[in-house]
């Protein structure tokens, strides 16, 4: 099993020449996120993913988490020591407010420094990515007295976090929730029902777990309407504000799960004896609108997680094709040499690293417009950044895990018969990866949101907008002779911007009369807006290291091997972008027609 090499080169270069470190830098709140700060952060989180993170890795997938007889849940070996070293680090505050003592670093800075925990234990780093997403949602939906009583410790990392959404007879489908809550007389609740797949819902990791949980008033709407969103600790606070005496909740099992088995997945039970003590965020029926904000935060992070694990699979499988000696070599005749000069084996391994590469443009860039939305002083500029955050979300979630399992897959591929040996490693890899589509909602969802929130109910309009940036890109390089490939990209970017737009206006089109059709072909519309969208950003990859090359700045070798990556995607994956748009439409239809009774 290698050693994990954080990819620090690639980083800095998408941060200062994409995804534009230093504007975001100009923000306000954003002041100290210079180079030389963000340079020094990435380093010790690299050294820490390696060091501490890494190492227990294996141990985790392997031991897995246990529920006892009373109730405790235990995680894996090297677990506990590993999050109070994470905590007292300040890693889980990097980007959250000063005001809760966080260090209020821009999302950019934090996207870089997440993928490599990922991309080391994904199974350990969903406890602490939990508690940025309750934070974000605590921030934004509580009251100021709930902030002050539950912010500092969430933002620490003392205490651990979940989000409870969904139950047995409810996964995807919230208006089904059962899970009630009945007001008291002090302006507490009392919860009852149940709730499973609750990631770190029970641990001994934190002395408390704050669980934000869906539930329904007596007097609720039908439907997601009538939704409301709860605090409830595990333990109730005493006068000093500190854990006392247990609340009415426990976790009464845990799954028994393919993948990440160092992270225990709970089923919840609240109010046995009782009911469990519980606090309103928010306004009531209100609940999913803040739990949403908690969940794209999540979601944002899953795609992160995709990127994180191509990585380490990437390079697992790199390592092993540079010192597996098999066969000869058909192109040349040579016997005896890596099976990384076999063409199959280097295609798969170019195709890996492009698309990583792209994945990384793209999560980064799109850091970087969270933090403009949110930083920037001009409202209109803040808006439409806004916009193109929200419209990618569905893409970044999606396609990102998507291709994070594909990249997974190629790495088991490339070591052959030695992927399935648990030993070499790739296989847990290949297991934690197969989670990241289906969890925070699946792929379907994922495009289904796309298509029906983020195109349809505005008639396209961010979409179109963010298509016509694609085109200027495309155009930019068409008309710059600085390089051959430049125009070779541009000419390939602007004929799969052509079929993504060909698309939208298809769904446009389609998407009153014939909805069944559109949303049967939804998934690949989402796999062609990310073909597209990874494409764009590595288009600007290779702008901007022929800039530095015509300046004489940088290593020439790896500014050029940049350029050649970028016209493989564009010869590789780009014309898979007239292949989705003929699914989309012609199959979404076929779909559409078809009788499920003959399925």
């Amino acid at each position: 099993m290698i050693d994990y090499v954080p990819p620090l080169r690639d980083m800095r270069f998408i941060l200062s020449e994409l995804a534009g470190l230093d504007l975001i830098a100009s923000l306000p709140g954003c002041e100290e996120a210079g180079e030389d700060v963000v340079a020094a952060i990435l380093e010790e989180a690299g050294r820490f993913a390696a060091g501490v993170l890494a190492p227990i890795n294996r141990q985790g997938d392997i031991e897995g988490c246990r529920l006892n007889a009373d109730g405790r849940v235990e995680t894996p070996s090297g677990w506990k020591a590993a999050y109070d070293q994470f905590r007292e680090s300040g890693w889980i505050g990097l980007s959250a407010p000063v005001a809760f003592g966080g260090q209020g670093l821009p999302k950019l800075v934090s996207t870089p420094v997440w993928e490599m925990w990922f991309s080391t234990n994904m199974a350990f780093t969903m406890l602490p990515q939990l508690n940025v997403s309750q934070a974000e949602a605590l921030q934004i939906a509580a009251s100021e007295e709930q902030k002050q009583t539950w912010l500092h410790k969430i933002v620490s990392g003392e205490w651990g976090a979940t989000m409870n959404i969904t139950e047995p007879q409810a996964g995807s489908d919230l208006a089904a929730t059962r899970t009630r809550a009945e007001p008291q007389t002090d302006g507490s609740y009392r919860l009852f029902g149940q709730k499973i797949y609750i990631s770190y819902g029970e641990h001994e990791l934190t002395p408390n777990i704050v669980h934000l949980v869906l539930a329904r008033l007596q007097d609720a709407p039908k439907g997601v309407k009538g939704l409301s969103l709860f605090i409830v600790p595990k333990y109730l606070l005493d006068a000093e504000g500190q854990p006392g005496e247990k609340n009415d909740l426990r976790c009464i099992s845990i799954e028994h799960k393919m993948g990440i088995h160092g992270s225990p997945t709970c089923t919840m039970s609240y109010g046995d004896r009782g009911g469990a003590v519980g606090w309103l965020v928010g306004k009531p029926n209100r609940g999913l609108e803040s739990m949403f904000i908690m969940m794209n935060e999540a979601r944002f992070g899953v795609g992160v997680q995709g990127l994180g694990l191509a990585e380490r699979a990437y390079q697992y499988a790199l390592s092993y094709a540079r010192e597996r000696v098999q066969g000869r070599n058909a192109v040349s005749g040579e016997a005896g040499s890596p099976i990384v000069h076999h063409s199959d084996v280097k295609r798969m391994l170019m195709a890996m690293r492009a698309r990583i590469l792209a994945m990384r443009a793209l999560l980064y860039s799109a850091a970087g417009w969270f933090d403009i939305a949110h930083h920037h002083p001009d409202p209109v500029v803040a808006e439409r950044h806004r916009r193109f955050v929200d419209v990618l979300m569905p893409v970044a979630k999606g396609w990102c895990t998507e291709v994070g399992n594909e990249v997974c897959d190629d790495a088991l591929q490339v070591f052959g018969g030695m992927g399935f040996v648990e030993e070499t490693g790739i296989a847990q890899l290949f297991r934690d990866a197969r989670i990241i589509t289906i969890y925070e909602g699946t792929t379907g969802i994922q495009a289904n949101d796309l298509v029906g929130r983020k195109i349809l109910r505005e008639n396209g309009e961010t979409l179109a907008e963010l298509i016509k940036e694609i085109r200027a890109t495309a155009v930019e390089l068409q008309q710059d002779g600085r390089d051959a490939a430049l125009p070779l990209i541009g000419n390939r970017l602007g004929d799969i911007a052509d079929e993504l737009d060909r698309a939208l206006n298809w769904v446009l089109a389609n998407g009153s009369e014939s909805l069944g059709s559109v949303l049967g072909g939804a998934v690949p519309f989402l796999h062609l807006f990310g073909v597209v969208a990874g494409g764009w950003q590595l288009a600007r990859v290779a702008q901007a290291a022929v800039g530095k090359l015509s300046a004489g700045e940088g290593d020439s070798g790896y500014l050029q091997s940049l350029i050649d990556i970028a016209r493989f995607y564009m010869a590789y994956e780009g014309p898979q972008s007239v292949a989705y748009a003929a699914a989309m439409m012609n199959g979404g239809t076929e779909v559409d027609r078809f009788n499920v009774r003959m399925l």
